[in-house]
């Protein structure tokens, strides 16, 4: 896989964007944009707010409400929570490198 960023095109809401991501962050950016149109989708389908951009700012704001939320107050913290599994893999396999050999 490549660290290289190359362009992307995503769909938010029947509009096109070209968005600059690595291969290894593809997979999470499409992940987001279905997020993103899902919130959209949900707060456009209520019929209380019209106009995408209008729309586009309330998702953001209950996005950024739902990852803050995660955050504050004790919250559970996905992204470090990640992190932490990610370096507790890293050090079993480098403890366990080597371990075929006695079996």
């Amino acid at each position: 896989m490549s660290k290289e960023a190359r362009g992307l095109d995503v769909n938010v809401m029947g509009r096109e964007f070209r968005v600059s991501c690595t291969d290894e962050e593809r997979r999470d950016l499409l992940k987001a944009v279905d997020h993103l149109n899902s919130k959209m989708r949900e707060i456009r389908d209520t019929g209380k707010i019209i106009g995408v951009e209008r729309i586009a700012i309330m998702a953001a704001l209950n996005i950024a409400h739902e990852y803050l939320s995660t955050r504050m107050d004790g919250g559970f913290d996905v992204g470090e929570f990640k992190r932490r599994m990610s370096n507790m893999q890293a050090t079993i396999d480098q403890a366990m490198n080597g371990q075929d050999d006695l079996f």
